[in-house]
């Protein structure tokens, strides 16, 4: 063509010819063109002597997006246009997407053959601009191809790609091959089976796109981690005796990874690495937040079968460092224990067995005590508010038999009981000292020690070690006063173990206690041998105890029969005889008494109380008494009396006649159950032979309230501190427990509306 005489309009359709996609009418198959080399070259001489090279790159680049956005992207998403029907076949699914790429990848291939000749067209034009900032035309196409189709997004498009990955993940599971042999997909014999081939050629085409992560990467790694997940659950669900972290990890890499690696092969050798070492730690990451998240949920259980648990314990401390779920674990097991535990219809026993439990578990879970300091503090408030915890603890320290804190307190000593002392130097190495973990928020400042020892932590409930020991005081009266067959030998050694913990000074009244009952059969014996103690019908033990010593008696009004009465008069005088200057002051309502009554048709033996065997005694010397005699005899209530004579009536051996007049039965009727003859009846009183702690509580307040008339009498007027400081002084000492500054409040308050002392400024005075 002549340079001085150029036809703009065949050199157009000369350009055209090269570069078909120029022509809208053309079809997208037939986008190579026809022209000859001849041709092209001769279309480059016309394009760079027109200056238009730069031009016509950019109108080519153009036509190429519009392609993709008219037509091969449309296309694309056609196949995504209606959700997989769940009762349609697997196959169909699987199909849909295979196809879409196919359809993709072909519209693609045409494009790359014009980009090739552009290519060429760009050399002999001799064009230096970069396209879209690529390196390559080839690149810039792949940039076109993925932002038109990521463009154009269809709603449905995750469901079809995540149908056809987890398709072919369960094709690749061995467990879902079926008996027959049989591709679970198309139902094809293995050696038939297509749907491999169909995977891996549509990895490979989107691979070479450059399309696998983009569009498909967040798909396949849900289906990854609800895979992981489920497989989690699979093997660990409910299942705590055995670890389980190995094996997962193991799993992830032989079977989840190398699943990965067979999707993203196709990639580049450089993109590919870098994907799967991402995906590596994403997974890995995501393995250890979910059995640690499912762990957690279940910590609980877990913890209520401490010891079994142990493995699964193990693998949670494994676990837990490598994710941030330990705020997690904290909400979650409290809410548990506030919905499963910490309720009135959980008995005292069970709670406290299950914060034993809980100490152990989270000892192995975190050593340093801070995690179980901020879990179980819900659990300290709720037991303070159960009025039977502390005499629970104490009979469980001293019961036979398996038992979580009898074990503890045998173990040895207490690590520490105080945990507001501060550490010394001297007790901490500075070079092995670790600061707390700041994801969990002490309640205790920094520095003071944590015990994990459980006896310790429940004494720490209360904060005081004189409540335990007066209530292990008051359980050992009961112990010596209702058990005649104490093995007191055990109790020497429940006690001696005790001093380990609490210290001799707290114990040296329970010590006084047990020397009582060794005194008493040494009295008992020496009475005996007296030739001038006579026992007359009825032969009497007696258990004398140092009043000073014990805890308070229950208090119950009784007149025991005048020949008993007769009998304790005796042995009174003798015990002056031996002791001196010494008396008894006898407690009537507490003991047992062995009967044997002889009725005219039978024979019965009885262990009671001394009320019961009282009023059995009156009615052998009368047989019909009225109710309000019988109790003005005994200066026993009547509603107390009739309660009792309850249980002879239970046994066949009083009547009552008519209303509130009882007779003895001698013979049973014939239509009544028969009693076997010399039947043996234990009739332990049921409640505590001590007052009540509120009882108790009542009397040490009126001890207080005697210390504090006489301060109040030498010094006229006080405040309310100055009186508990004096009182800690003079009056808290010995096994009697403290009065908090609130109680002692409540206690002069309740003396001021008694008309007792008058307030006034804030100072207490007497009134004159």
């Amino acid at each position: 063509m002549n340079e001085n005489n150029i036809d703009y309009k065949t050199a157009w359709v000369l350009i055209q010819k090269v570069f078909p996609i120029l022509d809208d009418n053309t079809n997208i198959n037939h986008l190579d063109g026809t022209a000859t080399k001849n041709e092209f070259y001769e279309v480059t001489d016309v394009v760079v002597k027109l200056n238009i090279s730069k031009l016509i790159q950019d109108f080519i680049i153009d036509k190429i997006e519009y392609r993709f956005r008219k037509e091969i992207a449309p296309e694309f998403w056609s196949y995504f246009g209606h959700k997989i029907d769940q009762n349609s076949t697997e196959l169909k699914g699987f199909n849909q997407f295979y196809d879409a790429v196919n359809s993709l990848y072909h519209g693609y291939q045409y494009m790359a053959r014009i980009v090739a000749k552009l290519d060429l067209f760009r050399q002999a034009t001799q064009i230096g601009d970069f396209v879209y900032n690529e390196s390559d035309t080839q690149s810039a196409l792949q940039l076109i191809c993925k932002s038109t189709l990521l463009f154009h997004l269809n709603l449905d498009y995750q469901s079809v790609i995540m149908n056809f990955y987890e398709t072919a993940l369960k094709i690749e599971d061995t467990d879902e091959i079926n008996t027959e042999g049989q591709c679970f997909n198309c139902l094809h014999e293995t050696q038939q089976c297509n749907c491999m081939y169909l995977f891996k050629e549509t990895n490979r085409k989107l691979g070479e796109l450059c399309l696998l992560e983009p569009l498909c990467g967040q798909t396949i790694t849900n289906l990854i981690y609800n895979y992981i997940y489920s497989h989690i659950q699979k093997l660990c669900k409910d299942s705590f005796d055995s670890q389980f972290i190995g094996l997962l990890e193991k799993w992830l890499q032989e079977v989840a990874i190398k699943w990965l690696k067979t999707v993203y092969c196709f990639e580049p050798t450089n993109s590919f690495e870098k994907t799967l070492e991402i995906l590596n730690i994403k997974l890995t990451n995501f393995l250890n937040n979910s059995y640690t998240k499912i762990r957690i949920e279940q910590l609980f259980n877990i913890i209520i079968e401490y010891p079994e648990s142990l493995p699964a314990l193990e693998d949670l401390k494994l676990c837990l460092p490598r994710t941030d779920l330990k705020p997690y674990l904290t909400k979650t097991l409290q809410r548990a224990m506030e919905t499963r535990l910490l309720h009135p219809g959980v008995s005292t026993p069970d709670v406290l067995t299950a914060y034993v439990a809980t100490i152990r578990s989270l000892r192995v879970l975190d050593p340093t005590g801070l995690l179980l300091e901020t879990v179980t503090c819900p659990v300290h408030k709720y037991l303070r508010s159960r009025e039977d915890t502390v005499r629970c603890v104490v009979s469980s320290l001293t019961e036979e038999g398996p038992n979580d804190l009898a074990e503890e307190l045998v173990r040895g000593e207490a690590i520490r009981i105080d945990e507001n002392t501060t550490m010394n130097e001297d007790e901490e190495n500075w070079e092995t000292w670790v600061p707390d973990p700041v994801d969990v928020v002490s309640t205790k400042p920094t520095g003071t020690r944590r015990t994990s020892d459980i006896i310790s932590m429940l004494v720490n409930v209360y904060g005081s070690k004189e409540l335990f020991v007066n209530e292990y005081r008051t359980i050992l009266a009961d112990r010596l006063l209702t058990q005649y067959t104490c093995d007191t030998e055990k109790e020497i050694r429940y006690l001696e173990l005790l001093k380990l913990r609490f210290g001799d000074s707290h114990l040296h009244y329970c010590e006084v206690m047990l020397k009582d009952i060794a005194d008493s059969k040494r009295i008992n014996q020496n009475i005996k041998q007296d030739s001038e103690y006579s026992e007359n019908e009825i032969p009497m033990s007696t258990m004398i105890v140092s009043s000073q010593f014990w805890p308070p008696f229950k208090e119950e009004k009784l007149m025991v029969h005048s020949k008993l009465k007769d009998q304790i008069e005796i042995y009174t005088t003798a015990f002056e005889k031996l002791k001196g200057s010494r008396t008894l002051c006898w407690k009537y309502h507490l003991g047992i008494v062995d009967l044997e009554l002889k009725l005219a048709d039978r024979s019965l033996n009885f262990s009671v109380s001394p009320i019961q065997a009282t009023i059995i005694m009156h009615f052998q010397d009368k047989n019909v008494w009225e109710l309000e005699e019988l109790s003005k005899i005994m200066q026993c209530p009547a509603t107390i009396l009739r309660k009792k004579i309850g249980f002879w009536q239970s046994h066949g051996v009083i009547v009552e006649k008519q209303q509130d007049i009882f007779s003895i039965q001698e013979g049973l009727q014939p239509n009544e159950n028969n009693i076997q003859e010399d039947l043996f009846v234990e009739d332990y009183e049921s409640e505590s032979a001590m007052a009540s702690a509120q009882d108790q509580r009542e009397e040490e307040l009126q001890t207080f309230w005697s210390y504090i008339v006489g301060m109040l009498m030498n010094l006229e007027t006080l405040p309310l501190d100055r009186i508990h400081q004096m009182l800690k002084m003079f009056a808290f000492q010995g096994p009697t427990l403290e009065c908090s500054l609130q109680e002692l409040k409540v206690f002069l308050d309740r003396k001021v509306r008694e008309h007792q002392l008058i307030f006034s400024g804030g100072y207490y005075t007497l009134p004159k």
